[in-house]
C-alpha cells in the first residue's frame, strides 16, 4: 500500500515513441515533382488547350474565333457522329468480347505440355508484333475481290458468299473488326497463359476427385484464381478498343459512306483532313 501511495503520479499523454514525423529529403521531392511537372506540361496543358479550342472555330491559321457551345450543338445534330458513336459501342463489345473469349480459349487449350505447343503459341502471338497499319494493309489485300478469302470460300463451295467485303456498308465494319481481333487475340492469350501458370493444380484435382465436370472445375475453381488477370485483361481491352484508329484508317478510312467511322477516325478526319480543329477538338472531348 505504501509503495503504491508513494509512486509518482504521471500526468499528460504518454510519449509517442516511433511516431515522429520524418522530414522528407529534398532529393525525394525532386524525384516526385520533376515527373509531375513533365506530366503537367506534356499531358494536362495540351489537354486543357484542346478543351478551350473546342469552343472556337479555327483552321490552324490566324486567331481562333470563339463560338461558345456551337461545336457541341453541331456534334449532337451530326448524323456521322451518331454513326461513329454507335460503331464505337459495337467495337467495344465485339472487339472486347471476341478477343477475351478467343484468347481465354486458346490459353486453356495450349496450357499443357506437348510437342509443338511452343510453336503454336508463338504463331498465334506473332500478329501482335506487326503494327496495326501493316495489319490493316494485309487484311485489305485478303478482302479484295479474288483475294484469299474469296478464293477460300469458292474452294469450299461457298462462292455465293463472295463479295466486296470492305465496299459493302453491311459488312465493312465487321470485316475490320475481325482483322483487329485476329491481332489482339494472341496478346490476350499470353496474359491468360501467365495467369493459368499461377493457378494451383491441386485444387482442380481435388474437384475432379469429388466428381466435378470439366466445365465446373474451370468455372468454379480456375476462374476465381484468374480474378487479378481478368482485371488487367478488362482494362487493356477497353483501352485498346477506345483508342482504335490505325487499322480502321488503313483499311477503310471510315468508308464506305462513313459506315466504319469511329470517334477517333472522325475526329482525325475533321481535325486534320478538313482542318476544322475546333470541331475536331469537340469530337475528341
Amino acid at each position: 500500500m505504501t509503495a503504491v501511495q508513494d509512486a509518482p503520479v504521471r500526468t499528460g499523454a504518454p510519449p509517442r515513441h516511433g511516431r515522429r514525423r520524418r522530414r522528407v529529403p529534398p532529393l525525394v521531392w525532386a524525384f516526385l515533382l520533376l515527373p509531375l511537372a513533365v506530366e503537367l506540361f506534356w499531358v494536362f496543358w495540351p489537354a486543357m488547350n484542346s478543351f478551350s479550342l473546342s469552343f472556337t472555330e479555327w483552321n490552324g491559321v490566324g486567331a481562333a474565333t470563339p463560338v461558345g457551345w456551337e461545336n457541341y450543338e453541331r456534334m449532337l445534330a451530326d448524323p456521322v457522329f451518331a454513326t461513329a458513336f454507335r460503331n464505337n459501342v459495337i467495337w467495344v463489345i465485339g472487339f472486347g468480347g471476341l478477343s477475351v473469349v478467343g484468347g481465354l480459349a486458346l490459353a486453356v487449350a495450349l496450357n499443357r505440355p506437348g510437342r509443338g505447343v511452343g510453336i503454336y503459341r508463338s504463331a498465334i502471338y506473332l500478329p501482335m508484333v506487326i503494327s496495326l497499319a501493316v495489319t490493316g494493309l494485309l487484311w485489305r489485300v485478303m478482302y479484295q475481290p479474288g483475294g484469299p478469302i474469296d478464293s477460300g470460300l469458292g474452294a469450299i463451295g461457298l462462292g455465293s458468299l463472295q463479295q466486296q467485303w470492305l465496299a459493302n456498308p453491311d459488312t465493312a465494319l465487321y470485316a475490320v473488326l475481325i482483322a483487329a481481333v485476329w491481332r489482339q487475340v494472341g496478346y490476350i492469350m499470353v496474359l491468360y497463359l501467365a495467369g493459368l501458370k499461377g493457378c494451383d493444380p491441386t485444387l482442380e484435382e481435388a474437384a475432379a476427385v469429388d466428381g466435378a465436370t470439366a466445365w465446373q472445375r474451370f468455372w468454379r475453381v480456375v476462374m476465381p484464381q484468374l480474378r487479378g488477370v481478368n482485371t488487367v485483361v478488362f482494362a487493356v481491352t477497353v483501352i485498346d478498343s477506345l483508342r482504335t484508329f490505325d487499322i480502321v484508317w488503313a483499311m477503310t478510312r471510315g468508308g464506305p459512306y462513313n459506315t466504319t467511322q469511329l470517334l477517333s477516325t472522325y475526329m482525325f478526319q475533321q481535325g486534320f483532313t478538313l482542318v476544322n480543329l475546333g470541331y475536331g477538338s469537340a469530337l475528341a472531348w
